[in-house]
């Protein structure tokens, strides 16, 4: 194979002298007959490639200096980012992943009694303290280990992928708007509610197979994978699987309580979350200025309200809307869990199990149930593990808060 390099190629050279169409206005030069101070003004240096140089912030290739840089460059590039600005970015990531791991995994064992309480219609004890909760919930643990209250995690993990997903896809290939714009109008208002509408019911069977997987006892349950809520929900909906008794309600008596239920939830969260963002902006904006605006404290809280009052709001809009909605929750798992042969700890002690032996023909006959057979209070079951969950969750965002604004006074 002969060589595709000409005869006369002597590496700088080569293209000023052979080739005019691409001289430039250079005239040919070797490399040994070329002196320094001339290439330096024709060989560019390759452009800046981030990970190529050991660069610090700011810095970059000189382009055609043959002097010193000038003065005042290299203090305008330190200063371009300091290290506040990089510690404020981590603190802020690190405080919104402080909040979403105390709500999805810190909460979930406040979450599994919940639903265990709100199951059980044979409790005498309503669990309506939040101390008496605390105490079932240790003795579950130590009876049955500490992977007795942290079950079903992986299933609500999927079916909020699979919420996202649904809603993603139908908002692609239909014109139902996904977020609402400031101007917003009553049709998109409609078109966006019948698309968390029809979400909620792609996801119900899941979210049915999930609620069974939170309930179920340690004791005669099975290490099921991340992925069997997806073949369970499945195959409820084609009706094969696990066999259930007659009991078991069919999904189209579902779809109402279901969609009622995550749209309001969805209606009262987004409105108390606007309501109190707008409350809280408010009032940062009207609050009075320190006298000196180089001031450490004045610079700590004006970084505090860039972070805390989204995570504010979205803690009290899922206060609210749980609170609101306790009763048509209690409603609404109950006839998810009706039928499906599932046996659940006792919740009055913590030491037994029970089955779930309801025979409910829909959303009012269980109401009217419930409030015939346990109460008005019977709503309510298992609520001090609510007053646990969300206090769990503030305790948290105050410690947060407390080491950020720590960091900042030191830095």
């Amino acid at each position: 194979m002969t060589s595709r390099r000409p005869d006369s190629f002597d590496g700088l050279g080569y293209r000023g002298r052979e080739d005019p169409s691409f001289s430039g206005g250079y005239s040919g030069r070797s490399f040994n007959n070329s002196s320094s101070s001339d290439l330096q003004y024709w060989v560019t240096t390759p452009p800046d490639i981030p990970g190529s140089r050991n660069l610090h912030f700011g810095d970059r290739t000189p382009q055609f200096e043959t002097g010193p840089a000038p003065p005042g460059t290299a203090d305008e590039a330190q200063s371009a980012a300091p290290p506040s600005e990089q510690l404020n970015r981590f603190a802020g990531f690190g405080i919104g992943l402080a909040s979403l791991f105390t709500e999805n995994v810190l909460a979930h064992p406040c979450i599994v009694f919940r639903r265990q309480c709100q199951v059980n219609y044979h409790a005498r004890c309503y669990h309506l303290s939040p101390l008496t909760a605390i105490s079932v919930m240790y003795n579950v643990t130590k009876t049955q280990g500490p992977k007795a209250l942290w079950k079903g995690m992986g299933s609500t993990f999927v079916v909020q992928g699979v919420t996202l997903g649904t809603e993603g896809i139908i908002s692609e290939c239909t014109p139902l708007p996904r977020e609402l714009s400031h101007k917003w109008n009553p049709k998109q208002v409609v078109g966006h509610l019948v698309l968390k509408g029809l979400t909620y019911v792609v996801a119900m069977p899941f979210y049915s197979a999930s609620l069974i997987e939170t309930v179920q006892s340690e004791i005669i349950r099975d290490n099921p994978g991340i992925l069997d809520c997806v073949k369970e929900g499945i195959g409820r909906v084609i009706g094969m699987g696990v066999p259930h008794s007659k009991r078991l309600l069919p999904l189209w008596n579902l779809v109402f309580p279901t969609v009622l239920h995550g749209v309001l939830h969805y209606v009262i969260s987004s409105s108390v979350q606007r309501l109190v963002l707008y409350l809280l902006q408010r009032r940062n904006t009207g609050s009075p200025k320190h006298s000196s605006p180089d001031s450490q404290t004045d610079a700590v809280q004006s970084m505090l309200d860039a972070y805390f009052p989204e995570l504010m709001a979205s803690f009290a809009a899922s206060l609210c809307a749980d609170v609101l909605l306790f009763p048509l929750e209690t409603v609404l798992h109950r006839l998810h869990i009706q039928g499906t042969r599932t046996i659940i700890d006792n919740t009055d002690l913590g030491f037994e199990v029970l089955p779930i032996n309801t025979q409910y023909e829909g959303m009012k006959d269980c109401i009217n149930a419930i409030r015939r057979e346990e109460g008005t209070m019977g709503f309510y079951k298992g609520f001090g593990s609510i007053v646990v969950q969300y206090s769990l969750h503030a305790a948290v965002l105050q410690f947060t808060k407390m080491i950020y604004s720590t960091l900042l006074r030191n830095t």
